[in-house]
Formats: structure tokens, C-alpha cells, sequence
């Protein structure tokens, strides 16, 4: 079943956040595991909260990705850019289609 990981966060430092990700994604191309899908959403009521929406094949993906210590290194630098704490929404898939 896939699963989907939600973070909340605020920040004021979303280009150094993304300069961290694409950096991570160099360092990891290629390696099994990990998100297969990310997007990115910014609350249009507070511009500096987001959402990021990270999809795995399943939990079990998802949660050998967290004890990554590659990934531990990443959720730390990108903790030093966040303003006060990060939410995680953990969501077992039911459904997900194709709308048009």
C-alpha cells in the first residue's frame, strides 16, 4: 500500500531549503528506496508555511528512508532553516486517481 508523509513547516529560507534537497538528490541519485514522488505547497494565508508531500511505495519504505542517516543529516539542516518546529502527518493511500 502506498503511503504518504505530510511535513508542515515555516520557514523564510526556502531557497536554501531547496539548494539542501537538490544537493540530497545528487548524493543519492540512483539508491533504492526513498520518496518516489514529492510536491511542494505554500499556504496562501501565511506565505511563510508549507506543506511538503512526500509519497513512498509503502510504510516500510518510509520508515527504513527516515533511519537513513543520510536522511537524519538532511531533516537536521533543513530544521536549522525552519522556524519552530516541523508537524508530520503520517497517511496510509486509499485512493489516488488521474482527474482530466
Amino acid at each position: 500500500m502506498k503511503f504518504v508523509q505530510i511535513i508542515g513547516f515555516e520557514t523564510e529560507r526556502l531557497e536554501e531549503m531547496e539548494q539542501q534537497l537538490q544537493e540530497f538528490a545528487q548524493r543519492n541519485a540512483g539508491k533504492a528506496g526513498g520518496p518516489t514522488h514529492r510536491m511542494l505547497l505554500k499556504d496562501r494565508d501565511n506565505p511563510r508555511r508549507y506543506l511538503a508531500v512526500l509519497e513512498f511505495d509503502s510504510y516500510d519504505d518510509a520508515m527504513r528512508n527516515s533511519e537513513d542517516p543520510e536522511t537524519t543529516k538532511l531533516a537536521e539542516q533543513l530544521g536549522a532553516l525552519s522556524i519552530g518546529e516541523r508537524t508530520y502527518t503520517d497517511c496510509d493511500v486509499l485512493d489516488m486517481r488521474e482527474l482530466k
